[in-house]
């Protein structure tokens, strides 16, 4: 564990996150690396101006480790005041295990909070592993349900003063909902594992491209909440009935076939991308209460990625968890912040 009088954070970057095949066909576009690098950037400042003085990191192949490394060798200018930074002594295989492996050690080392930089499937990878630690999500994926579209600098300076003991937990931190995934097959033998926001049950049968998006392949969409501003599978929930992320419940949404639904629900499933959706049913689903899914085989896909092929000697079933995991609230830190004067520095001198 690391010294408590010295508060440590860990940032996770996902250096190729926005990079699917959503991106082709919904015209949006892509974070470049030298976009992220700035991002850090701006998160070390904020940490650093917290009282943060040390950041454990995820090494990559993609060119991020490198060119923040030059960055941060200057020491002078706006760089000198930086949070130092150590990345992680730990192999890279430019694969999502990259993400699961950080999150553990930095769970390890007894990081006070995770920053993590990403969409929605790295969100999802970092929670599998980080436990208790609480994390702050920004948004650099392509289909962003659950991290927010943020300033760093000010997420930055949430983590701060929550990681340095300045805001208590009782006033920063957030519990969240999530859905867990268990297929079982004939012999007993399960596979488990979750998504944050949305699990989709698809009528494929190989996981192929990753990235989901093609509305007649689908058979279920489970949500753990469904805003209408947003953008992907939870979109759909959010247009049929709004479900807010600490709202309790889920829902559980039965697709039909082309032309063959009570409607058609039009949705943004991906950035640009408005598709008719037909819709056949739904319901809540409770706390803790497993939805036995229907389809007899497929494909699930987690948080706008195939994920777990089943086939018709497996029994899915999808459960909503309440108080799952813990996130920073950046709204309700910086509140904290301003009402206790927290960012507020005495200028008189004492003779």
């Amino acid at each position: 564990m690391h010294d408590s009088a010295k508060p440590l954070v860990g940032i996770i970057a996902n250096p190729v996150s926005a990079r699917d095949i959503r991106r082709v066909i919904a015209n949006a576009n892509s974070l470049q690396l030298a976009d992220r690098v700035n991002i850090v950037l701006r998160l070390l400042s904020s940490l650093a101006s917290c009282g943060v003085g040390r950041v454990l990191m995820m090494p990559d192949r993609e060119g991020l480790k490198v060119m923040l490394t030059r960055h941060l060798a200057r020491k002078q200018g706006p760089d000198a005041a930086l949070a130092a930074v150590e990345f992680l002594d730990m192999p890279v295989t430019a694969r999502v295990d990259d993400t699961f492996r950080a999150a553990r050690m930095m769970r390890e080392a007894g990081v006070d909070a995770l920053i993590v930089l990403g969409g929605d499937g790295t969100h999802r990878a970092v929670v599998r592993e980080c436990g208790q630690v609480p994390l702050a999500g920004l948004s650099t994926g392509t289909n962003n349900a659950y991290p927010e579209m943020r300033e760093p600098t000010i997420a930055g300076i949430a983590a701060g003063l929550y990681a340095s003991g300045r805001v208590p937990p009782s006033e920063a931190l957030a519990s969240n909902k999530r859905l867990d995934v268990e297929i079982r097959d004939a012999n007993g033998n399960v596979r488990h594992d979750i998504a944050l926001v949305d699990a989709v049950i698809s009528h494929e049968h190989f996981i192929g491209a990753r990235a989901l998006w093609k509305i007649d392949t689908l058979a279920a969409v489970y949500v753990s909440y469904g805003d209408p501003q947003a953008i992907g599978m939870s979109a759909i929930a959010g247009l049929l009935e709004p479900l807010g992320r600490h709202d309790a419940g889920g829902l559980a949404i039965e697709l039909a076939a082309p032309g063959k639904g009570e409607f058609d629900l039009h949705a943004p499933i991906a950035p640009g991308l408005m598709e008719p959706v037909p819709i056949a049913s739904w319901t809540r689903l409770a706390d803790g209460i497993p939805h036995r899914v229907k389809q007899r085989t497929g494909i699930v896909a987690l948080d706008g990625e195939r994920e777990l092929a089943f086939g018709p000697g497996d029994d899915v079933t999808i459960t909503l968890r309440e108080n799952a995991f813990r996130s920073i609230d950046v709204a309700a830190c910086m509140r904290y912040a301003a009402a206790s004067g927290l960012m507020r520095q005495s200028t008189s001198t004492t003779r």
